[in-house]
């Protein structure tokens, strides 16, 4: 064991090449550590994206088989109708069931008039809200009330589009009752206010009047229409369940979205809930829009870090080998003498390599203390790119005249689908994570040390064939 007490004199002897030697090893293992670091900290925050990113699938009715029905019902009627279809509440909350679905939001739509009230009109070419007295001459009705499970898990309310400012949201508990949430300026035209009822009348010939309990009022920020009656302020939400009681529907509905509890068993879920829906009236369609918006990112970073690591290790490796050749060269007659003496040439290159490994001790220990700054700093501010860039894209190509329209939402047509798309843009940006968690591990270390030994052993390998191909005598005589 000679060579190692030699191996530790040289280093005490050489300060000043020793000091490079440790500034040069601890720069290239302060990047490998910052990209295992920022690996483990994208691969960490990937699964959580596929946990939280809440991918959807949407049960609505199939429009081409609706104006299908439509246009065979024409040639025996002179009036042809739209029916839209529905499907069992049972059905529905049996896939709500599944273990890989966090929720559902079951929607409802019915169209009455306003009675104890007036809706809230804009007139074509007026700056003010005029007011339309509720049930008069109003044929298709003049307030839509938008049946849910919940109001905080539709798109609007998700997107901000709508807010809830006093009282509120509808809930699942409110199931079978006659609580609803009116919008501000419906409200304020009329003074109503929280606790107070309203009555609205069904457009059928019966014109029955439901008495209704205002429990929250909501703030829209959607643009006023130029139709009168059309506001978005007449959008009173409910449960689900009164507008299928105005509709004659009872017990059915005719859309509704599920979120998934893991992202990556959309497929899996798409299909058993088709099995349980079972119908050709509906589509089952999925949007995991905000998914891949929110893992597009964390996989960008991630190969980012992979490539720092290979290519840091790799330029490591040249600049040792490189610097351990020159070495070898200035350090020749003293490897001469050794080798005269009767010194292993394998013993020579044990004591190259042992001086490396001592110079990696301290390297690493260096590392250890900057590598989670820096691959903080690093990580974060390509994280903050990538998801600028992700969320861009993304909003340009939903907008766009060539972008998907997205999931019809109530038979919103492009409009719901922009909705949806906005809804999803939206989400994303509120779950995007804005740091990275950056730590070390003792995995990040064993990884660490591990490419630190590869590195050396092969910077002394390169600069080893050197070392062996050297003849004593040649060197002692100046050759």
């Amino acid at each position: 064991m000679n060579y190692l007490k030699r191996a530790m004199l040289y280093l005490t002897h050489k300060k000043g090449q020793s000091l490079l030697l440790l500034l040069i090893m601890s720069a290239i293992l302060v990047f490998v550590l910052s990209g295992i670091i920022i690996q483990n900290a994208a691969l960490s925050a990937t699964n959580s994206v596929t946990k939280s990113a809440g991918t959807t699938i949407s049960v609505s009715a199939n429009r081409n088989k609706m104006f299908a029905k439509m246009r065979s019902s024409s040639s025996k009627s002179k009036t042809p109708t739209i029916t839209t279809p529905t499907v069992s509440n049972e059905k529905i909350k049996k896939a709500g069931k599944l273990s890989t679905v966090a929720y559902y939001n079951i929607t409802n739509t019915a169209s009455v008039n306003a009675s104890s009230f007036d809706t809230v009109s804009t007139s074509t070419g007026s700056q003010g809200m005029g007011m339309m007295k509720g049930g008069k001459g109003a044929s298709t009705g003049n307030i839509s009330i938008e049946g849910v499970t919940s109001t905080k898990l539709t798109s609007s309310f998700i997107s901000k589009e709508d807010k809830i400012v006093s009282g509120r949201n509808i809930k699942a508990s409110d199931a079978n009752s006659k609580n609803v949430v009116i919008e501000k300026e419906l409200a304020s035209s009329n003074n109503l206010k929280i606790g107070d009822s309203i009555t609205v009348k069904t457009t059928t010939s019966g014109k029955k009047k439901i008495q209704l309990k205002v429990v929250g009022i909501y703030k829209a920020k959607s643009t006023s229409s130029s139709m009168p009656g059309s506001d978005p302020s007449n959008t009173i939400y409910t449960s689900y369940t009164l507008p299928a009681s105005v509709t004659g529907t009872t017990g059915k509905s005719s859309t509704v979205t599920y979120t998934l509890e893991d992202s990556g068993k959309e497929k899996a879920t798409t299909k058993k809930i088709k099995s349980i829906i079972n119908s050709s009236s509906f589509t089952v369609s999925s949007n995991d829009e905000s998914y891949q918006q929110l893992l597009q990112p964390m996989k960008n970073v991630q190969s980012f870090a992979n490539k720092i690591v290979w290519l840091v290790a790799i330029a490591g490796t040249i600049i040792l080998g490189l610097i351990i050749i020159l070495s070898v060269r200035t350090r020749q007659k003293e490897i001469g003498v050794l080798v005269s003496l009767g010194e292993s040439k394998l013993h020579i290159v044990g004591q190259l390599f042992s001086e490396l490994f001592v110079i990696l001790i301290g390297a690493m220990v260096i590392a250890l203390l900057l590598g989670n700054f820096v691959g903080n700093k690093v990580g974060n501010q390509l994280l903050a790119q990538q998801q600028t860039t992700s969320i861009t894209t993304t909003a340009k190509s939903s907008d766009g005249p060539g972008g998907a329209p997205g999931t019809q939402h109530n038979g919103g047509g492009m409009h719901g689908g922009a909705m949806m798309s906005q809804a999803s843009t939206s989400s994303a940006s509120q779950r995007a994570l804005k740091t990275l968690n950056t730590s070390i591990s003792p995995s990040s270390i064993m990884k660490l040390g591990g490419m630190g030994l590869v590195i050396i052993a092969l910077a002394v390998c390169v600069s080893s064939i050197s070392i062996l191909r050297l003849r004593p005598k040649d060197i002692l005589l100046g050759e």
